[in-house]
Parts: C-alpha cells; sequence; structure tokens
C-alpha cells in the first residue's frame, strides 16, 4: 500500500473536517464578527508556534481544533449567563464544541481533549501538555493587546518570561509587541 497516498488521504479529509469546524464557528459566531476574527487570529498564532515547536501531527490536530473552538461558547455565556466571562465560556463551550466534533465524526479521544482544552482555556493552572499550552499561549498573543504590560518593556518581557513555555510563543509574542 502506498503510505504516501494514505498520508494525503489523512490529511485532505483531516483539512475538510477542519474547515467544516470552521464553518460551524463562524456560524456561531454570525452576530458577533470580532469572535471569528479573533478565533482566526488565534489559530494563526497557533500555527505558527505549531510550525517552530515540531509537535506530533495529533497532537497539531487537536492545537487547531481548539484554536477554532476555544471562544465557542461565548456567545451561549452571554445569552444564558449574560457575561462573556471566562468560566461561562469554559461552561457553555464544552457542550457546543462536542456536537460541532461529534457531527464531523471526530474520534472520541480528540473530541475529550477539544473539549478539556475548551473547558479550561481561561484556566491556566490546568495546562496538562503541549497542545493546552499552545492554545493557551495563541490566545493569550492576541488577549495582550488589551494589557498594560505591553506598554513597558520589562513589564512585557517579564509577563512573557512568566506565561509563555515555548520558545515559539515567547519569540511571537515579543515580536507582536515589540
Amino acid at each position: 500500500m502506498n503510505t504516501d497516498f494514505v498520508n494525503l488521504t489523512t490529511e485532505s479529509t483531516y483539512a475538510s473536517k477542519l474547515e467544516a469546524v470552521i464553518k460551524a464557528m463562524e456560524t456561531v459566531f454570525e452576530s458577533a464578527p470580532y469572535g471569528i476574527d479573533h478565533t482566526m487570529k488565534v489559530l494563526d498564532n497557533a500555527r505558527q508556534i505549531i510550525k517552530e515547536e515540531k509537535i506530533s501531527s495529533l497532537s497539531a490536530h487537536i492545537v487547531e481544533l481548539s484554536a477554532v473552538l476555544h471562544d465557542i461558547g461565548a456567545m451561549k455565556a452571554m445569552w444564558k449567563h449574560g457575561s462573556m466571562e471566562g468560566r461561562f465560556q469554559e461552561l457553555e463551550g464544552v457542550p457546543v464544541a462536542k456536537e460541532i466534533l461529534q457531527r464531523q465524526n471526530y474520534e472520541q479521544s480528540v473530541i475529550d481533549r477539544v473539549c478539556y482544552i475548551v473547558g479550561n482555556h481561561h484556566t491556566p493552572e490546568n495546562i496538562d501538555g503541549m497542545d493546552f499550552q499552545i492554545l493557551w499561549e495563541a490566545d493569550l498573543i492576541e488577549n495582550m493587546q488589551m494589557m498594560d504590560c505591553i506598554k513597558d518593556k520589562e513589564k512585557l518581557k517579564h509577563f512573557i518570561s512568566e506565561n509563555f513555555k515555548t520558545q515559539a510563543g515567547k519569540v511571537l509574542a515579543s515580536n507582536k509587541y515589540k
């Protein structure tokens, strides 16, 4: 059997499924385009970190799916709790992410891992693997634009050293806010 064909088919299937997940995310954020914009920036950051950190293809897929779905509970949190606060996003995001991934027939282990990350992405003490760390950093890079630390080079340097574990994430954050 030609393994190149198998790998190509697997990658093609994955790309197609990821595109369907992106479309589902866009539908959820239809009334809040800033959610789509933020999500796609986080996905781009994640891909840059993945490329430099050279993680397994399965972990890379999990990071990409987590990036696309990390804030998927924001709209439901606002509707249900009157707030997009992180804890409500985590709470409401898991069932939405699970449904989207199940519709695309992802393996249960992938669904479980992505849902764990989505359900904890505002809780850094729950980071338990490189896939979660990369998502955390990719999201944090976008959220840093609203923080005072980016106005002072020393505070920025300290913030990055305290919050980033990957070399690629450190470089990406430093370059974006220098």
